[in-house]
């Protein structure tokens, strides 16, 4: 098994998914729950290890974060205001 770290973290949208989540006082389980009508097997715990940074985040598992809070993914992955013709703006 691969490990994946990034300053220290195994993600860059734990902080963000906690922040996202309190603001909607949502405990860590309730939060699990919307994942898993999803069909995102994730339990409380996960949640905890994925907002701590200790979990690996896959691509799938943020779309379900993303929809499950009701957040745009630039916003999970600390881009507020990234948009496709920003980005290709900014790498010439």
């Amino acid at each position: 098994m691969k490990i994946y770290d990034y300053q220290g973290r195994s993600n860059i949208c734990g902080e963000q998914i906690r922040r996202f989540r309190r603001e909607r006082k949502l405990s860590q389980g309730e939060l699990a729950a919307r994942l898993q009508l999803q069909e995102v097997q994730l339990d409380q715990k996960a949640v905890s290890r994925v907002e701590k940074g200790e979990r690996f985040v896959s691509d799938f598992e943020l779309v379900a974060f993303s929809r499950a809070l009701r957040v745009p993914l630039e916003e999970l992955l600390g881009l507020p205001g990234f948009s496709e013709k920003g980005a290709g703006d900014t790498i010439k």
